[in-house]
């Protein structure tokens, strides 16, 4: 089986999700739907393809690059600005002619105003027998830029001409259906795949979540993340947090300074984590009493899928599909995303209550086992795939 991605070469979860296949024996290619020359560290066993790309990425000893390699990275920089400047459409053109060199069995873009956007263009250019296509919807992609006149036609027309759609979100197979969605629907699942558990359990604190003492939260603040709405909340439960230390990771320049001024005005102590690995990030969540998160788009978190794995009680705002994870009040809090008094309110009762935050912890574990555990969505993953192919030939047959 040969199977296309076009997704963000650079980004986690396109290497997670790619990495539950790996070892089937297929024949998988990557199409970098962002053109930076660079894969995330953790590809393997996989075939990627760039315009320039610097020969220091042939380090990577288990990926074939294909395109034109450089001898440093800034070289590589300055061909792909000037293929942008002056073939605006290379990509495309790019893309369409991997298409008919390659013949893949299916093309799966995930993430759709990249990615999606990309493989639809070279499709209505292809002339020809286009193969099965699997969108695949990231984050906010329908919630957010669906509502948005820039791209809600775009967002119609790939729903209307993909083949199978994919979302980790019910919420988002309603919203495609509304917006015109004409393809199958695949199973919702995350989309950065399944967690190994047992190497969860070695980074988390064995202490129950009640004896933690630390809060954590997101710090994104920008387009969608509420981060500062989030400081607000946790200015307003001084009282509450005497004897705790609140972290805040991946925070922005504005939540770096509203931090320091929080931490001046009412004496909670604040940390700023800096950037780290992914395990490092784990055991602040397997640290951490209560996980925010906060923003007005999102699919599932992420972050609040970890946080759960890992004991937090989380607080999330009611933008990300949480309720279809957890119930509110009991295994954790769903809040508003630009409204601090409510935020506040959800942070005092998990200080105050211990029997709630280590009941929900339980909840979560066993929540985990039963839709995150990765011997029980890789399956599902593969099946996914093994079922494409399946009906494509059918349909030539």
């Amino acid at each position: 089986m040969r199977i296309l991605f076009v997704a963000m070469a650079e980004s986690v979860h396109t290497a997670r999700w790619i990495a539950q296949i790996v070892d089937q024996g297929w024949d998988i290619h990557l199409f970098p739907s962002m053109d930076y020359g660079i894969v995330h560290p953790d590809l393997k066993d996989i075939t990627a393809y760039h315009s320039f790309y610097g020969k220091s990425q042939q380090s990577n000893r288990r990926i074939k690059f294909r395109g034109l390699p450089v001898h440093s990275e800034l070289v590589a920089s300055i061909g792909r600005r000037a293929l942008k400047r002056y073939f605006p459409d290379y990509r495309v053109i790019q893309l369409r002619h991997l298409i008919k060199k390659l013949k893949p069995d299916m093309i799966h873009s995930m993430e759709i105003q990249a990615g999606g956007y990309l493989t639809w263009t070279a499709r209505n250019q292809y002339g020809g027998h286009f193969p099965p296509w699997i969108v695949t919807n990231w984050g906010s992609d329908i919630y957010l830029f669906g509502r948005l006149a820039e791209h809600a036609d775009k967002i119609r027309a790939i729903l209307s001409e993909c083949d199978y759609y994919s979302c980790e979100c019910m919420r988002d197979v309603h919203l495609a259906k509304q917006m015109g969605l004409k393809g199958q629907v695949l199973p919702v699942l995350p989309n950065t795949g399944g967690f190994d558990l047992e190497r969860l359990a070695q980074l988390k604190q064995p202490e129950p979540t009640s004896a933690r003492r630390l809060i954590l939260l997101k710090g994104y603040q920008g387009w969608s993340g509420r981060a500062l709405v989030g400081l607000r909340s946790i200015a307003l439960c001084a009282a509450q947090l005497k004897g705790y230390r609140v972290a805040i990771y991946s925070a922005t320049p504005e939540v770096k300074i509203a931090a320091e001024l929080v931490t001046q005005s009412t004496g909670i102590p604040i940390d700023l984590i800096p950037l780290c690995s992914h395990d490092e990030m784990l055991r602040l969540y397997g640290h951490s009493r209560i996980y925010i998160g906060l923003g007005i788009s999102d699919a599932i978190s992420t972050s609040l899928l970890e946080a759960i794995a890992m004991g937090a009680f989380p607080i999330q705002s009611c933008t990300s599909c949480a309720d279809e994870w957890i119930l509110d009040g009991e295994m954790g809090m769903i809040v508003p995303p630009e409204d601090p008094e409510p935020v506040a309110e959800a942070i005092r009762r998990a200080l105050s209550d211990d029997l709630l935050v280590d009941r929900a912890s339980k909840l979560n574990s066993a929540l985990v086992r039963k839709r995150l555990d990765q011997r029980v969505i890789r399956p599902q993953v593969i099946s996914i795939y093994e079922r494409v192919a399946a009906e494509s030939k059918e349909r030539v047959t």
